[in-house]
């Protein structure tokens, strides 16, 4: 399970190393892509796969479908770490999550998130605002 919160740099190259506590989690290729809320998603490949899978049951007749399914897999990359458990992020999706130096990576259950530090910190200071609300709501789906 994928857990916890980390602050990393990415250098000019695109490259950031991944917490260690999670390499041996999402295996030596994995993949990245564009994500909610400003963020980027990295997936195991089986959890990636499995996703996939999802997307080519929704319907394709079906407009929002269509512009989530492209969404979610057109900037998608595979990435493999380097000797010094670094994984190189492409253009299109630093630009997306705004990734320019400070960078906090988190596990969510089966994927990692990569956030800017400063968007992270703003939305953590928003979802801590409205925490109780959250949790009240959370109670429609079981929790």
């Amino acid at each position: 399970m994928l857990i916890g919160e980390y602050q990393h740099t990415i250098d000019a190259k695109g490259r950031m190393i991944v917490p260690a506590k999670f390499r041996e989690d999402l295996g030596f290729t994995f993949v990245v892509t564009r994500g909610l809320d400003g963020c980027l998603y990295g997936y195991p490949l089986d959890q990636w796969q499995l996703l996939r899978q999802k997307l080519s049951e929704l319907p394709q007749s079906k407009k929002d479908a269509r512009a989530f399914a492209r969404f979610f897999n057109s900037a998608a990359s595979e990435v493999e770490f380097d000797k010094q458990g670094r994984i190189n992020i492409t253009p299109t999706l630093r630009e997306h999550a705004g990734l320019v130096k400070n960078c906090r990576v988190i596990g969510v259950n089966d994927r990692i998130e990569i956030w800017d530090e400063e968007r992270w910190k703003a939305y953590i200071a928003e979802t801590e605002e409205n925490f109780e609300e959250l949790a009240e709501q959370m109670a429609d789906f079981g929790f």
